[in-house]
């Protein structure tokens, strides 16, 4: 066995921003070295920023495990496909109609956070029916904004991921929150697959496929979790060729949950206020409607041109953007274009924005104040896979009835929520499964896990035990094989004495003919004749001479016993 290695913790806060080891503020330099080298970063100079900010750089770094020349081949492929696919031109020119067409069939976001400040979008598949696709294909070949070799769709879909990673998760940076100091670059997504049959699940393979292939390529570690709900009593069928439509990393950070599960789930990662009221939270808001933004985030903001939805400020459609004013503060322009004329229009204003901005230090948070991170891996609730199914083929359309939600036995969806593996652990390499599974390498304290409930799980160092203490429960013997049944020691005990009889006829044949030669004459035993006495002669001329008839009365006669009666 290899000998073992630490992997540190990238479970948020760690792994991010004034949360790094000192190994990973190493690899961060070096990362931000290769990169100015080969011209792909510019440090911060004067009263310039730099290029990119820290918390941009650590999502390559973290995407690549902190290997500091793999996350700049990652980080030069997006650069490179960012000029040659014109992102900033896109962002800055799409028609505001188009932008929302497209946001109307992906994630959208509620305008709340997760308890950790982190955005949380929903997606209710069901609207992504064939005549909602159908009807937006035909758009796309209206559309007005077109970039030579660039296809329609994926520019509506680059202008999205823009928006999270330009306006939504900067947004979520300046509002007060735990971690001051660490911005925000992730999401959270809740997937309602409530109603969706399983013919729709196939045709919707290219669309989900095309924005896991994405954000895995372009947009690194800007997803945290994935709560799946509403799952249709066929899921765990097809669950083994839905997970190949996306790479492991996100696969590993989906949690499908049963109906009980739900909101019980949904509440440890996010406040009741922030969870839609169809999941059992509070929070009013219906598919395709603008955010419904948080009080928090509200009170922070100072409005200039809103929108009104159903009695509340909201954003304008469109593609938003940050710019810093004069004095300090962040204004949020409405970009894009409008019937053809380019829109710039202030939307709002955050006077005073909290957090980490480039070029601020913060402190990062003491030890002592930092909550047990809840974890963001849910592989235990996915449901097993089967072997039997042609991912290549699509269903056919008898296999999209209607189905009642996952009932609790048809998937192992529960409330506990296993630990995240490798990435999310202070643990080392090659020990799952094993002796040392949950302690450290020799002459260190035995880790200790503490089980907070629904399966968020903590790891401390027990400081009065020290090298590889032994396991409180041994490991499970080897699995012995059952006893045979009858039939089968019946069949055993054929074949053995089969078996007996063929080796000892055998041997014995090949004594004689060893002892007789193989040519010699094969000598005849002759039996004794026996002789008849007179009497057994008599009666065996009496039966000759007696005709069948006659011979069974005869018998009979000769057979009865002597106080029978004659018929």
């Amino acid at each position: 066995m290899a000998d073992l290695s630490r992997v540190e913790s990238m479970q948020y806060p760690a792994g991010h921003l004034a949360h790094l080891s000192e190994n990973q503020e190493a690899q961060l330099d070096e990362f931000k070295k290769i990169c100015q080298e080969a011209n792909y970063w510019t440090p911060a100079k004067g009263g310039q920023l730099a290029s990119h900010d820290d918390e941009t750089m650590l999502r390559y770094l973290r995407a690549r495990r902190f290997i500091p020349q793999e996350a700049f081949t990652q980080f030069k492929d997006t650069e490179d496909w960012r000029k040659e696919n014109k992102l900033s031109e896109i962002f800055n020119t799409i028609e505001i109609e188009e932008f929302e067409q497209t946001r109307r069939l992906y994630p959208q976001w509620l305008g709340r956070r997760d308890k950790r400040g982190i955005p949380v979008f929903l997606f209710e598949v069901a609207y992504l029916n064939s005549k909602n696709i159908s009807s937006y294909e035909k758009n796309l070949a209206k559309s007005q904004t077109t970039i030579p070799g660039v296809a329609t769709k994926n520019i509506r879909l680059f202008a999205l991921y823009e928006s999270l990673t330009r306006f939504v998760t900067p947004l979520c940076s300046m509002i007060p929150r735990n971690h001051l100091e660490t911005p925000i670059s992730q999401s959270n997504n809740i997937v309602d697959i409530n109603g969706v049959g399983l013919k729709q699940f196939w045709n919707l393979k290219g669309h989900m496929q095309d924005a896991s292939v994405l954000a895995t390529a372009h947009y690194p570690e800007t997803l945290d979790r994935i709560f799946i709900v509403g799952a249709p009593g066929f899921f765990p069928t097809v669950w083994g060729w839905i997970k190949r439509w996306f790479d492991p990393i996100t696969v590993s950070k989906i949690f499908i949950l049963s109906p009980q599960n739900v909101y019980s789930t949904l509440s440890q990662y996010i406040d009741h206020e922030n969870i839609p009221k169809k999941y059992g939270g509070g929070l009013d808001f219906e598919w395709g409607q603008m955010p419904n933004l948080e009080p928090a985030i509200e009170a922070q903001m100072k409005w200039e041109n809103p929108n009104t939805e159903k009695g509340r400020k909201t954003f304008p459609i469109g593609p938003i953007k940050w710019e810093e004013g004069q004095n300090g503060e962040m204004q949020a322009w409405g970009v894009g274009s409008e019937d053809g004329k380019p829109r710039r229009k202030i939307i709002f204003t955050i006077p005073k924005p909290v957090g980490y901005r480039q070029g601020d230090f913060m402190p990062a948070t003491p030890a002592h104040q930092i909550d047990d991170p809840l974890t963001s891996v849910g592989t235990a609730t996915h449901p097993p896979a089967s072997d039997t199914l042609d991912i290549d083929s699509p269903p056919s359309d008898t296999d999209s009835r209607k189905s009642g939600p996952l009932s609790p036995t048809s998937a192992t969806a529960t409330s506990t929520l296993p630990i995240r593996q490798a990435t999310s652990e202070t643990r080392y390499e090659q020990q799952a499964k094993t002796h040392a599974d949950s302690n450290l390498a020799s002459d260190t304290p035995q880790v200790a896990v503490n089980d907070h409930g629904y399966g968020d799980k903590t790891m401390t160092m027990e400081p009065n035990t020290i090298g590889q203490a032994p396991k409180e429960v041994p490991l499970p013997e080897p699995e012995q094989p059952a006893a045979p049944g009858y039939l089968d020691q019946a069949k055993q005990a054929a074949a053995s004495a089969s078996a007996t009889v063929t080796s000892t006829a055998t041997s014995a044949a090949g004594a004689v003919m060893g002892a007789v030669g193989a040519g010699a004459k094969e000598e005849k035993i002759e039996e004794p004749v026996g002789t008849k006495s007179p009497a057994e002669k008599e009666m065996d001329d009496k039966i000759d001479a007696t005709s069948a008839q006659d011979m069974e009365a005869f018998l009979r006669a000769k057979n009865m016993s002597p106080g029978a009666s004659r018929d």
